[in-house]
């Protein structure tokens, strides 16, 4: 564990932007998060802001008075907000300066690079602190390109995609893995955001940061260093966007690139429209549609995740319920009863797999 942090919400924490904090709040292997910043939610619990389950982590109105509160001074101040286009807020540009004046190094997951910004920069070398651009992309010379070296590992992969982004595909992924481990089979993930590598994931890279032509070799390089490293059961792969997002269609690298012939699908009932597309009409594509276009990508979809995202849990219940007699596949909730319901067809898969 790299150390202690707060995380940096601008009022965002208990909106769709605040992805990034909802999953330092819900685990961190990297960091031991100690607080929140968030003025409208100030005073609460942040796993009970989250999802009504306490996780001892406070939500502070400031970064001034987290600092006069906690018993000792955070190592670090994240980012903790996916804003449109990756660019920071102005409130979050004081928030960083105050934060790296009060002798904190930073750490930020947004396209826009904090130390780009002379007067981040200016200050962190003035306080001798540290700024970690997660986006930050690497040379050429550092990335993978694709080999075809993937088909020759033997742990089947599953990606786990969605039908839009923001919908808490990383989120259904580690508790997918979670699960299974539960369950006897050695599971394990690839994660390709920021978020997952601020939670610590050891396999991994930020996909949406790296050049188009290096995205199958980096994907690759991830599934047989975690095959070669863990031989697992299961590999996992955290899924981007949706395969028809229009702002930003992302997945099908996740089933080509690594030879992954299996999905499960998240999706948000509750949502017509692609988020953040509604002015547009950009309609999200009916499920059967979905499964069938990854099936003609080689996989087969095991079963669905909601998202319950502007339903209640009784209509949230009604939908999985019509989804499952409609599609003849099990679906789960993750956030509201976890994903255990999924863990039968990924073990017959599993079992399908050994054999061929």
């Amino acid at each position: 564990m790299d150390g202690t942090a707060v995380v940096l919400c601008d009022g965002f924490f208990s909106t769709i932007n605040g992805k990034t904090a909802h999953g330092l709040v819900r685990g961190s292997d990297r960091y031991r998060i100690v607080g929140v910043i968030d003025a409208p939610t100030a005073g609460r619990d942040a796993g009970e802001v989250l999802d009504g389950r306490r996780r001892g982590i406070p939500v502070f109105e400031s970064l001034s008075e987290a600092l006069e509160k906690l018993e000792k001074k955070p190592d670090y101040a994240i980012v903790g907000v996916a804003t449109s286009g990756g660019v920071f807020t102005p409130g979050l540009e004081r928030a960083l300066l105050e934060a790296i004046e009060s002798g904190l190094s930073i750490v930020n997951g947004l396209h826009h690079l904090a130390a780009d910004q002379p007067a981040l920069a200016g200050a962190a070398r003035d306080r001798g602190v540290e700024i970690v651009d997660v986006r930050r992309p690497r040379k050429p010379g550092e990335l993978h390109f694709w080999t075809g070296e993937v088909l020759k590992v033997r742990a089947p992969r599953i990606a786990v995609l969605g039908t839009d982004c923001a919908l808490g595909k990383r989120t259904t992924t580690r508790l997918l893995v979670e699960a299974c481990r539960r369950a006897g089979i050695r599971a394990d993930w690839i994660s390709t955001g920021q978020t997952g590598w601020l939670q610590g994931a050891p396999f991994g890279f930020v996909l949406d940061a790296t050049p188009n032509d290096f995205v199958s070799g980096e994907l690759e390089h991830a599934v047989v260093s975690l095959a070669r490293e863990r031989n697992p059961d299961a590999i996992f792969l955290e899924g981007q966007s949706a395969l028809r997002n229009p702002s930003g269609p992302c997945g099908s690298e996740l089933l080509l690139s690594t030879g992954a012939r299996a999905a499960i699908l998240q999706h948000g009932p509750g949502r017509v429209f692609f988020d953040g597309l509604e002015e547009q009409h950009c309609r999200i594509p009916p499920l059967e549609e979905e499964i069938a276009l990854i099936r003609t990508y080689g996989a087969e979809t095991l079963g669905l995740a909601l998202n319950g995202e502007r339903l209640d849990v009784e209509a949230l219940r009604s939908e999985r319920a019509r989804l499952e007699r409609e599609l003849s596949r099990p679906v789960a909730l993750p956030l509201e009863e976890g994903v255990e319901r999924l863990v039968p067809p990924i073990r017959d898969y599993l079992s399908r797999e050994g054999a061929r």
